[in-house]
């Protein structure tokens, strides 16, 4: 019944660079920049684990639902080190939208959950998270592999794809991947910043109420936000994982 905070992305952005200038964008970033390195080599390592599962000789051809399950897996895989990492940037940047200041940082929020409730404190929101990072992680591979056999040229092998098209076919995919995560990405940060006790039956008191007082399209709240983050963080991860490999690959091909 109370009126809302910020009347959409533009609005919330406009808000927080006059209330808390440039480091409020910032807010809870400690956690997810400490956690993002081993997040990736762990979600590419697990999509690699994933296609080699499926081959029965390395140079077998994956469809793309096979593709599709090694990118679930590399989500089961990042999971655990997501999942505390969210929970404190959720935390971290609620406490900051209220004018609350129960913790002075990453640090102390992680020491504060823990000492309240142990590691299931720090860890709430896992199955929210899997539910989250599992399909779209399927989603978010078997894109870019797609994209990247759409984008090569007759004759040409993927291996020889341009740092563009590369990019192009980065973003796309990070854009496909937070279509799939957004609804459940909004459910695991309304789960994780609740009070103890609010939703004693998980995600589906929390989709309930949700749709109960918002509405189906709450379940897209931040999408215009997401998505303008998506295209160049990814379209950068992605470029920044071929040029990796083909180093690696120069510095020791027998690998």
């Amino acid at each position: 019944g109370q009126p809302l905070l910020y009347s959409g992305t533009f609005d919330c952005f406009r808000k927080t660079l006059v209330g808390e200038g440039v480091r409020g964008l910032y807010r809870g970033m400690a956690a997810p920049i400490i956690g993002v390195t081993p997040m990736f080599a762990v979600c590419f390592f697990g999509f690699g684990l994933g296609k080699r599962l499926q081959q029965r000789k390395p140079d077998d051809v994956l469809t793309y639902p096979q593709l599709f399950a090694a990118g679930m897996l590399s989500g089961v895989f990042t999971t655990a080190i997501m999942a505390p990492g969210e929970r404190i940037k959720c935390l971290l940047q609620i406490q900051a939208a209220t004018g609350e200041t129960k913790y002075s940082g990453s640090l102390d929020c992680a020491k504060q959950l823990y000492r309240e409730a142990g590691i299931r404190g720090v860890y709430k929101g896992t199955v929210l998270t899997l539910m989250r990072d599992v399909p779209a992680s399927g989603m978010y591979f078997m894109t870019y592999e797609w994209l990247k056999n759409i984008l090569t040229p007759e004759g040409k092998s993927v291996s020889d794809l341009s740092a563009p098209r590369i990019l192009f076919a980065g973003g796309l995919a990070g854009i496909f991947n937070w279509a799939v995560a957004i609804p459940p990405d909004v459910l695991k940060s309304r789960f994780q910043t609740a009070p103890p006790g609010k939703y004693p039956n998980g995600f589906r008191d929390v989709l309930r109420e949700l749709i109960r007082e918002e509405g189906v399209a709450s379940l897209y709240k931040g999408f215009t936000a997401v998505m303008i983050r998506a295209f160049p963080a990814n379209a950068a991860c992605f470029l920044g994982f071929e040029v990796a490999m083909k180093f690696l690959n120069w510095i020791a091909p027998g690998l």
